[in-house]
């Protein structure tokens, strides 16, 4: 499916109207902003001369999305006067630099409520904006390992498995800026008063084992990886290898699901397994030697139809080609891009992918035009690309 749209229009979803400027940056603050911006804000990414330092040509960095770009040296001397003229006029900003930077380089929160008391501040950083490590770098894979999330994550007797930096980056600290942003913005229409978001990868990603934490305290899980119901500690919830070097991942938890998952493998003599811990590797080496017996094709055929919790783990290029995904259009095409769709629907608001990722300066007369700030123009060399 194909989106069809304005390139840089801003949108018509639940946040239509919604002003937003990002302070140019990489990942989870680029992610926020796509979030923003997919559900219909305004959002102006604020480059800087020379770009990130990603590493991604600008056409395929889907982050950028649905968002228009302009150009602005923030050390220049009239640089942040440039920002400021935006801040004026927005209801949200997003920076990702080092606690002190934004301050330093003169678009700090105190600076811009000068300009607009309303203002929401959103700081996105890894470690937070104080304690004895905020001046340090890090990286997804750091904040989620002093958290104990990481900790949770693995085989036993095997180091942990590094999640990508979805859990840390984009679950603990894009998300969390995305609620806390929208939060603050409620508060400020309600009150007229603006507020700074501190928003940092290690506190949402520590939050995102709040019910582990709850387990744990009970007794009802064990600090330690792969001994547990939910971390691959228990052999109907897992994964298991095909006879063509496919996966198959089972939740099979409740009895009934249990049940079922037994019957389509053809073992139903180890039901009373379930809840006997002692017969767990038992069971783990049955069902594994099944599921090693046929395809993942053919696993997948078997449980189609059923409640048995079952489906086969896919790649990344082949996600888009499952029969629920196409049919519920998860993903979609947008200037020869294949991308998942915006995130969550809405029944009165509907989201699309409006535009491909915004190239760096390329809406800087637009934004001048639309902001009412012609101060961007001034001495602008891609202004005229727009």
């Amino acid at each position: 499916m194909t989106t069809a749209g304005t390139a840089g229009a801003p949108g018509h979803g639940p946040l239509a109207g919604v002003r937003v400027i990002e302070l140019a940056g990489i990942g989870p603050g680029p992610f926020a902003a796509m979030l923003l911006a997919d559900l219909g804000a305004d959002v102006v990414r604020v480059d800087r001369p020379g770009g990130p330092g990603l590493g991604i040509d600008p056409a395929y960095d889907i982050t950028n999305r649905n968002k228009r770009s302009v150009v602005v040296d923030l050390k220049a001397p009239d640089g942040p006067a440039r920002v400021l003229d935006l801040a004026e006029r927005a209801d949200i900003l997003i920076e990702g630099y080092r606690p002190g930077v934004a301050e330093r380089l003169g678009v700090g929160p105190e600076t811009c409520h000068a300009r607009n008391p309303r203002l929401v501040y959103g700081r996105m950083t890894g470690w937070g904006q104080d304690g004895p490590l905020a001046q340090r770098a890090g990286h997804d894979v750091a904040y989620i390992a002093v958290t104990g999330t990481l900790g949770l994550i693995g085989r036993a007797g095997e180091p942990p498995a590094i999640p990508a930096n979805l859990v840390g980056d984009y679950a603990g600290g894009s998300l969390y800026l995305v609620v806390g942003v929208l939060a603050a913005l409620h508060h400020a229409r309600a009150t007229g008063a603006g507020q700074v978001v501190d928003a940092a990868i290690v506190d949402g990603s520590a939050h995102l084992a709040s019910m582990i934490h709850g387990m744990l305290a009970a007794g009802g899980w064990q600090d330690r990886r792969g001994a547990n119901l939910l971390d691959g500690g228990c052999p109907y919830y897992g994964t298991y290898e095909t006879a063509d070097g496919g996966h198959m991942a089972v939740g099979a938890l409740e009895e009934r699901f249990y049940a079922e998952f037994l019957r389509l493998l053809g073992l139903d003599d180890l039901a009373a397994a379930r809840t006997d811990v002692t017969r767990w590797s038992e069971l783990r080496e049955r069902v594994a030697a099944r599921f090693k017996s046929r395809t993942r094709d053919e696993w997948t055929a078997v449980f189609a139809d059923s409640d048995a919790c079952v489906a086969p783990v896919l790649s990344l290029r082949e996600a888009p080609h499952h029969p629920h995904l196409a049919a519920r259009g998860t993903f979609t095409e947008h200037g020869g891009l294949t991308q998942p769709a915006p995130a969550p629907r809405f029944s009165a608001t509907p989201t699309a992918v409006r535009s491909g990722p915004a190239l760096p300066g390329a809406d800087t007369r637009a934004v001048a035009r639309d902001w009412e700030t012609p101060a961007l123009l001034d001495d602008d060399p891609v202004a005229d690309r727009d």
